[in-house]
């Protein structure tokens, strides 16, 4: 797969106001969620660069998917805004929504279709003229899904899945893609093949930000990172910045904390 087919496409990447320096990726301001008495997300304000990997890190519970949630408008914040590609997501959605391509947790797909169906089913919603088959072939081809070309949505692992939704994201080649968790219950081959197709996405514009609890994945791919929790920013930077002197992942722990330690008799 070639760099134009993976990047964004070109007329959508000169943003709003042509006559004006980029907008970033990604601006939220103020951004609010709350569930009941829980506060999810907390006020967050932060600026995803275009044309990189950005990682969001944080424990289970941290608000890392619900912020996710929110960019890709799939849930509506309490209070704060959300710009995507210099677009008002609450005033611009069809910009936005142009702009976007989103891979989160949970999100159904038609299970009676095979991935090559579902795949033209997404160029025809998303008005991809007859550059769709070319793109379709190519994904399927990365993602190694044409090794199963008659094998319907309802019978794929959850890894194939993941590599179907990745693919429907890409389709229309849109500016920004928003991924949670993309590398859970992906093979090390299959992760690999991810990495590359990612690469050539971001070599070629577009900006992935994405949710991961792979510090290892995180550390070998993205060049800013913001660690999340109790629906707060810890820290926030370039990777050398957050990490230190060691690793992301201890760096994770030491802001973080560990889970107490308690010696259970029984299994001694």
């Amino acid at each position: 797969m070639d760099r134009r087919t993976a990047g964004p496409d070109e007329p959508e990447a000169q943003g709003p106001d042509p006559g004006r320096a980029p907008a970033p990726a990604v601006r939220l301001s103020g951004l609010t969620k709350r569930f009941g008495d829980h506060v999810a997300v907390d006020a967050i304000d932060l600026t995803v660069p275009r044309g990189m990997f950005y990682g969001i890190v944080g424990p289970n519970g941290a608000g890392k998917s619900t912020t996710l949630s929110m960019i890709a408008g799939l849930l509506a914040p309490d209070s704060g805004t959300v710009e995507v590609a210099g677009f008002d997501a609450a005033r611009q959605r069809e910009q936005v929504l142009d702009a976007l391509g989103i891979m989160m947790e949970g999100l159904s797909l038609p299970e009676r279709l095979t991935g090559a169906e579902l795949l033209e089913y997404t160029a025809r919603l998303r008005g991809v003229g007859p550059q769709w088959r070319e793109r379709a072939h190519d994904l399927l081809e990365v993602l190694e899904l044409d090794r199963a070309p008659t094998t319907l949505i309802v019978d794929y692992s959850t890894g194939m899945r993941k590599k179907i939704g990745l693919a429907v994201a890409l389709m229309h080649r849109p500016r920004v893609l928003v991924l949670d968790e993309p590398f859970e219950a992906i093979d090390p081959v299959s992760a690999r093949a991810i990495e590359g197709l990612l690469g050539q996405y971001v070599a070629g514009g577009g900006t992935v930000l994405l949710s991961s609890h792979m510090m290892e994945v995180v550390e070998r791919t993205c060049e800013r990172v913001a660690l999340i929790q109790g629906g707060r920013i810890l820290t926030e930077g370039t990777l050398a910045e957050v990490r230190g002197e060691g690793t992301l992942n201890q760096r994770f722990l030491d802001l973080v904390g560990t889970a107490p330690q308690r010696d259970i008799a029984w299994l001694g």
